[in-house]
């Protein structure tokens, strides 16, 4: 979708000359139920600049343009398969100015502190939404990152950070979506994922018992080789999320067709994937995963 030359300049000036035009505009939003009629999501992610990271499949820079961003995100919001937005604050304001989250889940992304490639980066403190402006703004939940080092000790205050959060949401009933990952330590002394299997089973058996309440609580997961056996390490609901971009989209597809099978899982939460596939094509990336989810939706490629 194409954020025309006058539409982007109106939306520069409200920036500039009426910021409570946002909350307005977040107010007058639609809301929706998180699953859509046939019981799965489609999230679209874009929280990802917000901790540093703007490249995508060797283009450095690539998500470092907003407008560019704003406009391939709305290309898949308007499809009527995607039923919402992951994002931080900035991200929702514009999309919000813009007219493009009428009736569409929105998720507020809390913790994007750990900022990609910092010395400090497993300690995800909180950046983005709190829970107060979530209810505040009408959002629909919040996202949590937790990436589990047992060797470092900048793991053991965002596993605090995230019980909390989770206990706050719970409390104001609003979905708390929590992306528990494994990391280790590469020859660098950087922060890697940790791609075991059983490193990630573990991490589901932390995330499972966090906060107060796990009544509101969604796990955020990749899909794996033992996708199977990671479900089954849970009873909460999950989403599956896109991970980095690869060269073969085809092998995303099949991973994520192979995951929506397990009773547990209940759709997609994908970014960069979708929104930056090889060919430019983000409509056709975006119809092909919102099939995926929503097999029998009238009008379903």
């Amino acid at each position: 979708m194409i954020i025309t030359d006058t539409r982007w300049a109106e939306l520069l000036e409200t920036r500039a000359t009426d910021p409570a035009a946002i909350a307005r505009a977040l107010a007058a939003r639609s809301s929706r139920r998180l699953l859509a009629d046939d019981g799965n999501t489609f999230i679209i992610a874009i929280d990802h600049p917000a901790r540093g990271m703007v490249g995508v499949s060797g283009q450095p820079f690539v998500m470092a343009d907003r407008r560019d961003v704003l406009e391939r995100t709305m290309t898949a919001l308007d499809n009527p398969g995607v039923d919402g937005v992951m994002a931080t604050p900035d991200i929702v304001d514009d999309l919000a100015l813009l007219g493009a989250l009428d009736g569409k889940v929105a998720i507020g992304s809390i913790n994007r502190g750990g900022l990609t490639g910092s010395a400090w980066e497993l300690d995800d403190q909180l950046t983005g939404h709190t829970v107060p402006s979530i209810v505040e703004q009408g959002l629909d939940g919040g996202k949590m990152l937790l990436r589990i080092d047992l060797d470092d000790e900048r793991s053991r205050p965002t596993i605090e950070a995230c019980a909390r959060w989770i206990t706050e949401l719970a409390a104001a009933k609003k979905v708390a979506m929590l992306e528990p990952l494994p990391y280790t330590t590469n020859a660098d002394s950087r922060a890697v994922l940790d791609t075991d299997d059983d490193a990630l089973v573990k991490c589901v058996g932390v995330a499972n018992a966090l906060g107060a309440s796990s009544a509101y609580t969604w796990l955020k997961l990749p899909a794996t080789d033992q996708v199977e056996r990671v479900m089954a390490a849970t009873s909460l609901p999950a989403l599956i999320l896109g991970g980095t971009p690869g060269p073969d989209p085809a092998t995303a597809f099949d991973e994520w067709r192979r995951a929506m099978a397990v009773p547990n899982v209940r759709g997609l939460v994908v970014g960069r994937s979708l929104l930056y596939p090889p060919d430019g094509d983000v409509a056709g990336a975006v119809a092909t995963a919102a099939h995926i989810v929503h097999p029998h939706a009238q009008g379903s490629q």
